[in-house]
C-alpha cells in the first residue's frame, strides 16, 4: 500500500485499508491488481481524473491538424488564372495543409490527357520551392490528380 505522498504503508489487509484512507478522507485506487500481493493507492481519485482530463484538454490544444485543401483545373484553364490557382495553393502549403490539385477531363478533352499533364507539371515547377509531391500525378477516372505536400 502507498500513501497520500507516495511513502510506502506495508502489507496490509483490504479492509484495514480501505479504513485507513477513509479515516484520511481520500479513496483506496487499486494502482497494479496483477502482481502479488495487489497494490493499492491512498489518492484524491476525483482530483487524479480532473488533472488527467486537464493534461488531456492541454495536449489537445496544442495539437496542429492538417487538412487536405482542393484545387480544380481544367486542361484549358487559362495562364492568369492558373497562377491565381498556384498562389492559393502556396497559401495552403504555407498554412502547414496538404494540396490535392485535380485536372477533370470532359469528353473530348479525355483524348488531349497531354494539356493536363504539361498543367501539372508547370504547377509542380511553380511549387518546387514551397512544396514537395506526395503522390505523384496519376490517372484516376476522368481526373489527374496529385498532392502536394508543404516543405517541412
Amino acid at each position: 500500500m502507498i500513501g497520500p505522498e507516495g511513502e510506502q504503508l506495508g502489507i496490509l489487509p483490504t479492509p484495514d485499508a480501505f479504513r485507513k484512507a477513509q479515516d484520511m478522507g481520500y479513496d483506496l485506487v487499486e494502482v497494479a491488481p496483477t502482481s502479488q500481493p495487489p497494490v493499492c493507492r491512498i489518492m484524491d481519485y476525483g482530483k487524479y481524473k480532473y488533472e488527467l482530463s486537464k493534461k488531456e484538454h492541454q495536449s489537445r490544444r496544442h495539437q496542429k491538424s492538417t487538412q487536405v485543401k482542393e484545387i480544380k483545373l481544367r486542361p484549358r484553364t487559362d495562364k492568369h488564372d492558373l497562377e491565381i490557382k498556384i498562389r492559393q495553393i502556396k497559401g495552403f502549403l504555407a498554412e502547414g495543409n496538404k494540396t490535392k490539385v485535380t485536372v477533370n477531363f470532359r469528353g473530348r478533352e479525355m483524348a488531349n490527357q497531354e494539356m493536363g499533364r504539361a498543367m501539372i507539371n508547370t504547377v509542380i515547377e511553380q511549387l518546387a520551392d514551397s512544396g514537395t509531391v506526395e503522390y505523384a500525378p496519376r490517372m484516376e477516372g476522368r481526373s489527374l490528380i496529385m498532392i502536394v505536400a508543404p516543405k517541412s
